[in-house]
């Protein structure tokens, strides 16, 4: 204990004078959690989001088709064993399998996209492989050959042409959903979640492995990437790279989901409490962020005119020299220093920037170090 008021002691020290320090080295045995009970799992989902909060679009599923640029970077750059943060849907889990966190906390401003992860957990809870986890997922039957060998363009492409299952059995998949989540776990789920939840599993067994970003805004017109074709990226070599492309990537995430370490959380990267708790628990815990996904929601951030506060916030996380943002949708940014009114180049996040081309990777420690010194 006296250490850890230390600690706090001087984190107030240091963010008085403007300079952020270093967290200690991953102790090799932390207090991170081996399991969380269903109680402190509901409990933190509660006490440490924000109010629902609104977005334009509901981002059911991603549109980034960006696998064989981020992933390599990412595996041989991020350190495996800390606490991974992301924003978002099924995007993440293809970067917990990579990484191999110890623990994950999903950040989203709208409880929307808790309720999606919820959905995701009760059905890697009740799948005991991949292939019986995309039946689920789409209320289809499951075809027949295949294997722990197929690959994930061998199961999107037998989910795309198996006929979907029945209003009867969509409905028998539902309330699976509601009895592990609400009956074996106890997770209390208001009539609101409980719409909410319906609404996305809806949009899942309508849309089927064709669902993409806009299906639930248009009906899935767009020429958005859909499901199938985020789970079937592979790299130069044809090796899958989603989380459905091996049996090994897809247990980890199930073992993950049924310890309860994947916790989704509702927050604006701009507000005043989420990332500044989670960053909390995780340093009380003695560990580290090892990565924290951003998808594009800085730009969102800029236009609302809040990207400073989420700055601030990123720079009271447990970090060391080896965390990183993930921005995969373009080259990495290293801030220099944030001036109020400048113009921005388009694309990039930041007032005044050194841009870092070509990679997805951006070093956490540099970046809130140099832009919190301009607050």
């Amino acid at each position: 204990m006296i250490a850890r008021h230390r600690l706090i002691g001087s984190l107030v020290v240091a963010l008085t004078l403007g300079v952020w320090p270093v967290t200690p080295p991953l102790r090799a045995a932390t207090d991170l959690p081996g399991r969380l009970d269903d109680r402190d799992f509901w409990r933190l989902t509660e006490e440490l989001s924000e109010p629902n909060g609104y977005f334009r679009s509901e981002n059911l599923v991603s549109n980034e088709v960006v696998f064989s640029r981020v992933l390599p970077a990412l595996s041989q750059d991020a350190k495996p064993g800390g606490v991974y943060l992301g924003v978002g849907p099924e995007q993440n889990f293809t970067y917990i399998a990579a990484m191999r966190p110890r623990m994950a906390f999903i950040i989203d401003i709208r409880r929307g996209n808790l309720l999606l992860h919820l959905m995701y957990k009760a059905l890697f809870e009740l799948s005991a492989d991949r292939a019986e986890f995309v039946s689920k997922l789409f209320t289809k039957p499951r075809p027949a050959g295949l294997t722990a060998e197929s690959t994930a363009q061998d199961l999107m492409n037998a989910y795309w042409d198996a006929v979907t299952g029945t209003e009867e059995a969509y409905r028998q998949n539902l309330a699976s959903i509601f009895d592990v989540l609400v009956s074996r776990h106890g997770f209390v789920l208001s009539t609101q979640d409980r719409e909410g939840l319906e609404f996305v599993y809806r949009s899942f067994y309508w849309f089927g492995p064709s669902i993409n970003w806009s299906s639930s805004a248009n009906g899935g017109a767009g020429g958005r990437a859909t499901f199938a074709d985020l789970m079937m990226q592979a790299d130069a070599t044809g090796r899958g790279l989603s989380f459905l492309a091996t049996e090994e990537g897809f247990r980890y995430l199930k073992d993950l989901e049924a310890r309860n370490l994947i916790v989704p959380v509702v927050g604006n990267f701009g507000g005043p409490k989420a990332i500044r708790a989670v960053g909390k628990y995780i340093r009380d815990a003695g560990a580290t962020v090892s990565a924290f996904y951003l998808s594009n929601v800085e730009q969102y951030l800029r236009q609302d005119s809040i990207w400073g506060r989420f700055c601030e916030n990123s720079a009271t996380l447990p970090i060391d020299a080896s965390s990183v943002f993930i921005r995969p949708s373009g080259g990495g940014v290293v801030v220099t220093r944030v001036q109020p009114g400048g113009g921005s180049a388009a694309g990039r996040v930041f007032t005044t920037v050194t841009a870092t081309l070509g990679s997805p990777l951006g070093e956490i420690l540099t970046e809130t170090r140099n832009c919190g010194g301009g607050f």
